[in-house]
Parts: structure tokens; C-alpha cells; sequence
């Protein structure tokens, strides 16, 4: 078959569209693979003969999948399940994993270590410094959070100090209670209201001063040490 690559939108139905606005339904010996498995997807688009579904996200295109013809998907799932099921690739899986771990585990250490250099708090707020390292990172560490910490793009020092302003921003302030109005820039100058009184506070801690007994800060950081674990 000779090769055959498009790029298409889903129409309703069954039906998809193409760059011109005009409605294609795929050949009755083909089959849709959703999205998802990376490796079987590959082992399909190497035969050359795919429609690629995507939907367009901001500037981002989404893959939704592709249309392939059957055959070639019932041989490329065949082909990948002997492959993960043979003794090497498990060894490779289980090696990868390992590595995945260890690599977290540093990770997550740096991480720490960033966010207690950027609080810098006095000597007699230590204890609260350490807790609220703890729970910056459990919050922003983890793989698929989507939170600044998972970003390479920028300096760990800068992730860290994102990371707490943020963490800051939803557990010391009304900001996930308001309503925001839909004006460009809104919400970007309410996070730099709440940035700058977030600054003020741990600059307070910095300089040893000893914080109210009803501080927004020192009152979250209590409760969700103890929810951390309890």
C-alpha cells in the first residue's frame, strides 16, 4: 500500500475533517487507536499508512489518535504484546523504574533543600521552616502535577521560590474563593497582589520577628503538617 499520511480534525459521528472543511469518513477496513500508547502508536505510523486525529488546544495540537487500517493495528498490537512479555524488555522495564525512583528521590532532595535556602528563616522559626519545606515539596514534586517544579525551563531556585508563593497563594489567602472577573489581566494582578503580601510575611520570618498567634501562615503550615500526617 503506498503510503498515505494526513492530519485531521474529528467531525460528528465517525466522520473527520479535513484542512479544506470537508467531511471524510475513513475506509470500512480500518480501525481508530486512541491516544495513549506511545510505543503502539509508533509501531503503526512506521507502516506509513495513518490519518492523525487532532484537536487544536490554544496553540497546542492535541493528538487524539490515529485511523489506520485494522491489519496493521492487530499486527503492531501482536508485536508489542510479545515484546513486553519477553524476559529483556521486563529487565529494562524494571531497570527503568528503578532509575525513575532514584532520579525523584535526588530530585525531591534538591528541591528541599532549594525551598529551605529560599525561606531563610530566623533561628527560632526553623521548625516551622522545615515543616513548610515538607509541604511545598509533597505538593509540587510529584511527576504529572503540572506545577512549576516539574519544569526544567527555569532555575531550581526560581522553581523553589515559585513553589512556595504559590503554595502561600492557596493556603494563606481568600484566592481560590474569589471571583475573578473574565478582564485580561485580572487574575495576573490579583497573583501579584497576593505574591507581594506572601513576601511581606516571609520577610517577617526572616528577620525574627515572632508572628501572631492567628497568622495565616504559621496557622497553615500547623494544619496541613498535622494532615500531612496524620
Amino acid at each position: 500500500m503506498d503510503k498515505e499520511v494526513r492530519i485531521l480534525r474529528p467531525g460528528p459521528g465517525n466522520t473527520l475533517i479535513d484542512e479544506h472543511g470537508v467531511t471524510i469518513v475513513p475506509p470500512n477496513d480500518w480501525s481508530f487507536l486512541p491516544a495513549g500508547d506511545a510505543g503502539l502508536t509508533r509501531k503503526v505510523t512506521s507502516k506509513g499508512v495513518f490519518w492523525r486525529v487532532q484537536v487544536q488546544k490554544g496553540r497546542r495540537a492535541i493528538s487524539k489518535g490515529i485511523w489506520a487500517p485494522t491489519d496493521t493495528i492487530a499486527h503492531a498490537k501482536s508485536e508489542i504484546e510479545t515484546l513486553r512479555n519477553s524476559e529483556s524488555y521486563q529487565k529494562k522495564l524494571a531497570y527503568s523504574r528503578n532509575r525513575s525512583t532514584e532520579q525523584q528521590k535526588k530530585y525531591e532532595k534538591e528541591f528541599f533543600e532549594a525551598i529551605v535556602s529560599f525561606l531563610n528563616f530566623s533561628p527560632q522559626h526553623k521548625d516551622l521552616e522545615i515543616k513548610m519545606a515538607e509541604l511545598v515539596t509533597k505538593h509540587a514534586i510529584p511527576v504529572g502535577s503540572g506545577t512549576v517544579a516539574r519544569t526544567s525551563m527555569i532555575p531550581i531556585r526560581e522553581r523553589a521560590s515559585r513553589a512556595v508563593i504559590a503554595w502561600m497563594r492557596h493556603h494563606t489567602t481568600a484566592y481560590d474563593n474569589l471571583k475573578i472577573q473574565r478582564i485580561k489581566g485580572a487574575r495576573r494582578a490579583i497573583r501579584r497582589m497576593y505574591a507581594q503580601q506572601s513576601s511581606e510575611v516571609l520577610e517577617q520570618y526572616r528577620n525574627g520577628y515572632t508572628p501572631s498567634s492567628s497568622c495565616p501562615l504559621k496557622t497553615a503550615i500547623i494544619r496541613q503538617y498535622n494532615l500531612l500526617k496524620s
